[in-house]
């Protein structure tokens, strides 16, 4: 196990990554569907706060591997069994989720990370034997993660309030691992390619999430009471807001401002995951608008703000990236003043019915797709 080039030829994502994607998505689904059933049932506070309590589990568990696979996939057998662990353990995660939401019980959710950080654990000092050039880096790692993992398991002996000052302590544990590994060893050698590349199919993948989430809902509000145009306009609305949002955050790929300082890559990494998580609230969010649809009580904002708010947070995260990856801060200000339409669009839901102001929503966010192409014509 060698550090592989930065500068490496059609550095592409293994069938064994996208693997490992699609079942980590089986974990943002269960946590989505979490949020979801709690916003529906009233309960948005609490419900919001465990959501992305077992999000931060499943995307720094993803993005570990992430960058490390980025810079040392072998891809023999002892790194597929540890990458397949490392399935098994979000796996375990996800079966945790429904208890996690309903009594705040993170056993099963500690014991599946945990495992997935014990075979990080494994990774990292495979490449600390195997690679010299970037053992005091990799023993660094595996320390590192090592450690906060004692602490995640002495969090379950904390009482309540208790608990959740733990976790917040140890996410920035985990958060400071990198950070303190990396400058003083030699840099770990993941690939630029490589990373936007997979970020950008674990996107696609919690973006086809949403669409199936959607679809799910709309088609039993259609059973229930049959096609309406409060459905139709909703579809509508829906559809713009993925397509708009894909859009925005394919347009400009960051791979040339990855290269560049360590720092801005932290920043990029680290803040995808609001990114993630908006998105996939998004799906719940839509689910909870097509409820309200269907039971015809949908001038309340709870599920207009439940479809706003994710997207405005992927709009201001996704304009922020772009301008931290050498974009004109031009396209930061128009992403966020989109963002902040789109509250106002879920403000007015009660003049506007639900449905309407969701078509609204996505009208808005698709003029930042109108404003690139009128751009890029007028730049030819």
């Amino acid at each position: 196990m060698v550090g592989r080039s930065r500068d490496e030829e059609h550095r592409a994502s293994t069938p064994l990554e996208l693997l490992f994607d699609l079942c980590f998505v089986v974990a943002v689904s269960q946590a989505a569907a979490a949020l979801h059933q709690g916003v529906a049932d009233g309960h948005a506070g609490s419900t919001l706060l465990g959501y992305l309590m077992v999000f931060f589990a499943i995307w720094w568990a993803w993005m570990n591997f992430t960058w490390f696979a980025s810079a040392y996939d072998t891809d023999d057998v002892p790194y597929r069994l540890l990458t397949l662990t490392q399935i098994a353990g979000v796996l375990v995660l996800a079966a945790g989720v429904h208890s996690a939401f309903l009594h705040y019980d993170f056993r099963a959710i500690t014991v599946g990370y945990v495992i997935m950080r014990a075979a990080m654990i494994a990774q990292w000092t495979r490449a600390a034997v195997e690679h010299t050039e970037g053992r005091r880096t990799a023993v660094r790692y595996a320390v590192g993660i090592g450690v906060v993992q004692v602490g995640w398991v002495l969090r379950l002996l904390l009482p309540g309030g208790w608990g959740l000052l733990g976790f917040a302590v140890l996410v920035g544990a985990e958060l400071a691992v990198p950070v303190a590994a990396e400058p003083f060893g030699r840099r770990t050698s993941w690939h630029p390619d490589h990373i936007v590349e997979r970020y950008g199919l674990f996107t696609l993948i919690v973006l086809g999430e949403v669409v199936l989430a959607a679809t799910s809902a709309v088609q039993a509000a259609v059973a229930a009471r049959g096609l309406s145009a409060a459905l139709l306009l909703l579809s509508a609305g829906g559809l713009l807001l993925v397509f708009g949002l894909w859009w925005s955050y394919f347009k400009r790929p960051a791979t040339e401002g990855l290269r560049g300082e360590v720092a801005s890559s932290f920043v990029w990494g680290y803040t995808h995951y609001f990114a993630f998580a908006a998105v996939a609230a998004l799906g719940a969010g839509l689910q909870v608008a097509a409820g309200a649809v269907e039971h015809s009580a949908g001038t309340g904002p709870v599920a207009a703000f439940a479809v706003a708010v994710p997207v405005g947070v992927f709009l201001v995260v996704a304009g922020s990236l772009q301008t931290l990856m050498g974009e004109p801060r031009a396209i930061a200000y128009r992403f966020v003043a989109v963002a902040l339409l789109v509250q106002v669009a879920a403000a007015a839901a009660g003049a506007l019915t639900l449905a309407g102001a969701i078509l609204l929503m996505g009208v808005l966010v698709s003029t930042l797709v109108v404003t690139d192409v009128l751009l890029a014509a007028r730049h030819l």
